[in-house]
């Protein structure tokens, strides 16, 4: 049920300094992830989550490993385990992490739900969990109950606000009707998004012609899509994950439903959705996006490639590795494991990410990518809460 790997670098290069071989003989670091390597999210970190911690690892071993107080650098170890996406066996695996495997860390898992319900586990045993693939509404609530929780992603109502602004822009510039219908994965992800949704799209101006969620293990979407598609919409959004993304995506196209205005969430910004689709999702909208123009960014996706061997998503890939960066040069600044310090330096330093500067204010990045669209290929963001480099929304000119 459970499997193990470690990501170590085969062999030093000569230009590193004789003080990492003191630092090996104080061991590894420890560094515990627990997420869905089977289940209906394996998909999603896959693509998302396993690689950008091999990359990481991959990369801080082969700079010796990460910098202790004493000028001395030690490797990290990961220790991998498949929770399932089942929130029991997250619960579970984090709880062996701390206890059995005593690892120095732990890397949040994979998806909204997962996050939430490990957060008590994390915190019991005085982990920092940085939650990269989360967005709720919850997090003021949550980083008082939980001192050591971090969120990156975004919340769920700057999300549902910037679909409901897009597509209220196109209306009021007669560019499409206000008909739109709604439908969202039954997860703590999907559900929280409908229900923010349904009261800011009808502010907006926004009549929701066509409402349905369902279980996230479904099989069959085609009822979904035939209902959508029989409500008459101007626009269709989705609050789903990558595997109903794909099916949903599909499906439209089967069925034509033939809107201006087509957002599918979680796994829109996969590149594998891209190449899957081709030209037929040209201006499709999804969650998130970035400016993959950026230097730094350039810089990632070449590494990732080299490195894991697959393309990086186009949103939460580099959070991801951003949120591991995090990690790192809050280890290195303490110069410890100590946890609780480490922590506590989250809370209030800077950090250089491939996502830019970053500063938590109350456990939280405040700026982030909301939407994104594809446009000649690539992902690009097209809304956020100030972030640079977000391109003009474009309309979709069918399938």
């Amino acid at each position: 049920m459970f499997r193990r790997f470690a990501f170590l670098a085969a062999a030093l290069i000569g230009a590193l300094s004789i003080g990492v071989g003191a630092a090996n003989a104080q061991g590894v670091i420890k560094i515990g992830a627990a997420a869905a390597k089977t289940g209906p999210l394996a998909g999603g970190a896959a693509i998302t989550h396993w690689p950008n911690i091999k990359l990481w690892s991959t990369e801080v071993n082969a700079r010796g490993g990460l910098k202790m107080k004493d000028g001395t650098r030690r490797k990290v170890e990961i220790i991998e385990y498949d929770d399932r996406t089942d929130p029991a066996e997250t619960i579970k695996a984090v709880g062996r992490l701390a206890t059995s495997d005593k690892v120095d860390f732990i890397i949040a898992p994979y998806a909204t739900g997962l996050n939430l319900a490990a957060a008590p586990e994390f915190a019991k045993y005085g982990y920092p969990q940085i939650a990269m693939t989360s967005i709720t509404d919850q997090t003021e609530m949550l980083a008082k109950r939980y001192p050591g929780i971090f969120f990156v992603l975004g919340r769920t109502t700057a999300l549902a606000q910037s679909v409901a602004d897009i597509l209220a822009k196109m209306h009021k510039e007669g560019k499409i009707g206000n008909k739109v219908a709604m439908v969202n994965v039954a997860d703590d992800f999907g559900i929280e998004l409908a229900v923010a949704a349904r009261p800011i799209f009808k502010k907006a101006g926004l009549e929701i012609v066509y409402d349905k969620s369902y279980p996230i293990t479904t099989q069959d979407l085609s009822p979904i899509i035939k209902g959508a598609k029989a409500a008459n919409p101007d626009a269709f959004v989705a609050w789903s994950y990558p595997p109903d993304t794909i099916g949903l995506t599909e499906l439209a196209k089967i069925e034509n439903l033939n809107v201006k205005a087509f957002y599918t969430a979680v796994g829109t910004a996969f590149a594998f959705y891209g190449q899957k689709f081709g030209k037929s999702v040209e201006g499709n909208l999804g969650a998130g996006g970035i400016d993959p123009d950026t230097k730094e960014l350039k810089a990632y996706y070449a590494e990732h490639k080299k490195v894991t061997g697959q393309d990086a998503d186009y949103w939460a890939s580099p959070v991801t590795y951003a949120g591991l960066q995090v990690l790192e040069q809050a280890i290195e600044a303490v110069g410890s494991v100590d946890r609780k310090a480490v922590t506590a330096y989250i809370k209030t330093g800077t950090f250089h990410t491939v996502m830019g500067t970053w500063k938590f204010k109350n456990q939280e990045i405040m700026n982030y990518w909301t939407v994104g669209q594809w446009q000649n290929g690539v992902f690009y963001g097209v809304a956020s809460t100030g972030m640079p480099g977000a391109k003009p929304v474009e309309l979709k000119a069918g399938w």
